[in-house]
């Protein structure tokens, strides 16, 4: 079995420099995260909020902190003071909430818009109706405290390669499609977040800027509570 540091090394081979590499470190000892960090990795990505606290307390500060799970708004005060990314923002309550907190602690939190690409029904995330509706809106231009860098999709949970890259595809198109119309002038508007362990080298053809890779460099998921 490789290590981490393996793990690692033969991930970063595959992809350009242009694409992040996100350490999906969710469920994972705090150890295993160190090897990677020893390893010169510095992008994590965790999925439940209090977990995540916890692992912010105990690492080093210049680990950068991307929010990858489904997002409750009463949690988002948890993550305002440190966290480097959200990637599922998925509705505008939940935006507002981010704004909100941000204010207090006096930052501005990035984030990307999580756009339901898969034909599963239990994936979050908005249609492109939904999206223009909200950047057309007066309330989304009144928030000061947060900054829309891009989007995120997951594709369906599939054999079918043909499936997934028309979903990834999807996603290209949305992301051009609102660079265009709503952020062409904003340099920040950059990022598209797709592509996990199964299915990067899928996403990275069609166009992704970061990918979220978990068991392949850590092993299968270890399932522990989150208190």
């Amino acid at each position: 079995m490789m290590s981490v540091a393996g793990n690692l090394d033969q991930i970063k081979v595959s992809l350009p420099g242009n694409v992040l590499l996100v350490a999906v470190s969710k469920t994972k000892p705090e150890e295993l995260l160190m090897e990677a960090y020893v390893h010169g990795q510095r992008a994590f990505g965790e999925n439940k909020v209090q977990e995540m606290a916890r692992k912010y307390e105990a690492l080093p500060k210049d680990i950068d902190w991307h929010f990858i799970g489904h997002l409750q708004t009463n949690k988002v005060k948890y993550l305002a003071p440190f966290v480097h990314l959200i990637h599922s923002v998925d509705s505008f309550k939940l935006l507002k909430t981010i704004d909100s907190e941000a204010k207090k602690v006096n930052r501005i939190i990035p984030c990307l818009l999580q756009f339901h690409i898969a034909e599963e029904e239990t994936k979050f995330g908005f249609s492109m109706e939904e999206a223009v509706d909200m950047l057309n809106s007066e309330a989304f231009k009144s928030l000061e405290h947060i900054r829309i860098s891009g989007l995120m999709g997951m594709a369906t949970y599939t054999n079918s390669e043909e499936q997934i890259r028309k979903e990834f595809a999807c996603l290209r198109s949305y992301f051009d499609q609102l660079k265009n119309a709503y952020f062409n002038l904003h340099a920040d508007f950059k990022e598209i977040s797709m592509g996990m362990s199964g299915d990067y080298l899928l996403a990275i053809d069609e166009g992704s800027t970061m990918v979220r890779i978990g068991s392949t460099i850590f092993g299968e998921r270890n399932y522990i509570s989150s208190t």
